[in-house]
């Protein structure tokens, strides 16, 4: 799904947003996720489109 962002400081919040709640994520997998690229995406792009996020 494309997925844009209207400025640098839009897509600065929405990563840290993804941060934030990968954060969480790792703290309830009690685990590093060395796939945190992939989770971050897909995060923001659900974020972006209105869709249940990842937890």
């Amino acid at each position: 799904m494309p997925t844009t962002y209207e400025s640098v400081s839009d897509l600065t919040e929405a990563l840290k947003r993804a941060a934030a709640a990968h954060g969480e994520h790792e703290a309830r997998t009690g685990e590093a996720d060395p796939d945190w690229p992939e989770w971050y995406a897909e995060y923001m792009v659900r974020e972006r489109a209105g869709e249940e996020l990842p937890t």
